[in-house]
């Protein structure tokens, strides 16, 4: 019997192997959402509070409720305005952006069975960057399509030709991951041809500050539309976090417990494509996201995928709500990019991953 059957049939009675830890982890896992959706929504209001201007966490209730219609705020139209429309929607996609990407290397660690695949490794991000040159700097569209427009649909054009390069060299994990890899050298290429060739100083400086990861200028409508393509997503992957536990043990054992594995991969793929397209068309490239959260998660919850997705989202959230606070205040008045500080915090982080995953094998 290959190693995929025997794991096949190690898990193919859920009664007597899924059921009792799946019982025994549900109160751990409702505490740890419950904590971190109260630490998620604590972050946010004091997040929001970090700034030039002097606001404290009694306004920024006293603002969302007034603009939910719950009550009237007694603050100063100034004031009013920089929560509402300045610091909240900054704060709230950066939640949505860091509960996405984590989402999503989840998804493509469990997929692609490669503990360093994260969001990006479909050439997404290098589409998106591609796009977004195109718009800004070689005015494509005439001024009708906008960068955030340019981004998402170049994203996807890089996620089929993704798709057509793995179908072609055979499907399997690591096709995919290889012409993920030969997309982004690709499209990272045209960009730097395009900014080199036709971009002045400061279009290359503004599309580069875009490229690293940047929050900066964004309204309710970002917000809305990221959320939703979260929500959705979202929604799909835990639908199939028992598959996801499938795949865990192979191909070969997922197919063995009735897994449609083709169908499967394309839909968790196109779905992880989509998401992250929407949040870096919105966001820029944030990376390290979806490559250490998912890790750091699984710490405290195992690798069940049904507990995994939710408190991986919510980790996400709340990482890069405090980023993202950091990288606009660290320097004030000057912004960092939200990916270089997500990579001088991730790339220790992700080191020490690799070493106690080198100690325990």
């Amino acid at each position: 019997m290959s190693t995929g059957s025997r794991a096949a049939a190690k898990v193919a009675d859920p009664s007597a192997v899924a059921a009792r830890p799946a019982r025994a982890g549900a109160p751990l896992a409702v505490l740890l959402w419950s904590s971190g959706l109260l630490l998620l929504l604590a972050s946010v209001a004091v997040a929001v509070t970090i700034g030039p201007a002097r606001i404290s966490v009694p306004d920024v209730w006293s603002t969302v409720a007034a603009h939910l219609g719950f009550g009237a705020s007694d603050l100063s139209p100034i004031r009013d305005g920089i929560i509402w429309n300045l610091r909240m929607p900054r704060t709230l996609l950066a939640a949505v952006c860091g509960a996405g990407l984590a989402v999503c290397g989840t998804v493509m660690q469990s997929l692609l069975r490669n503990p360093l695949a994260d969001p990006f490794v479909l050439g997404v991000s290098s589409g998106a960057s591609t796009g977004a040159v195109v718009v800004v700097v070689l005015g494509v569209g005439g001024g009708a399509v906008s960068l955030s427009a340019g981004a998402f649909v170049r994203a996807l054009l890089s996620f089929a030709l993704v798709l057509l390069l793995s179908h072609i060299l055979g499907g399997s994990t690591d096709r995919v991951v290889l012409s993920g890899v030969a997309a982004m050298q690709l499209f990272s290429a045209l960009t730097s041809f395009v900014v080199m060739t036709s971009a002045d100083a400061e279009q290359t400086r503004g599309v580069l500050f875009w490229l690293l990861g940047s929050l900066s200028g964004v309204g309710w409508s970002e917000v809305a539309l990221c959320s939703a393509v979260l929500a959705v997503c979202l929604v799909i992957c835990l639908a199939h976090a028992r598959t996801l536990d499938a795949f865990s043990f192979g191909q070969d054992a997922a197919a063995a417990l009735g897994v449609n594995v083709a169908r499967t991969r394309i839909v968790l793929l196109c779905t992880t494509a989509l998401l992250t397209a929407a949040l870096v068309s919105a966001a820029g490239a944030i990376g390290f996201v979806g490559l250490v959260l998912p890790h750091a998660a699984r710490a405290l919850t195992g690798s069940g995928h049904r507990r995994l997705l939710p408190v991986t989202a919510l980790a996400g959230a709340i990482f890069l709500v405090w980023v993202d606070t950091l990288a606009r205040t660290v320097l004030d008045p000057q912004e960092v990019p939200v990916g270089v500080v997500t990579a001088l915090i991730g790339v220790p982080a992700f080191v020490l991953v690799l070493y106690r995953t080198r100690s325990t094998s």
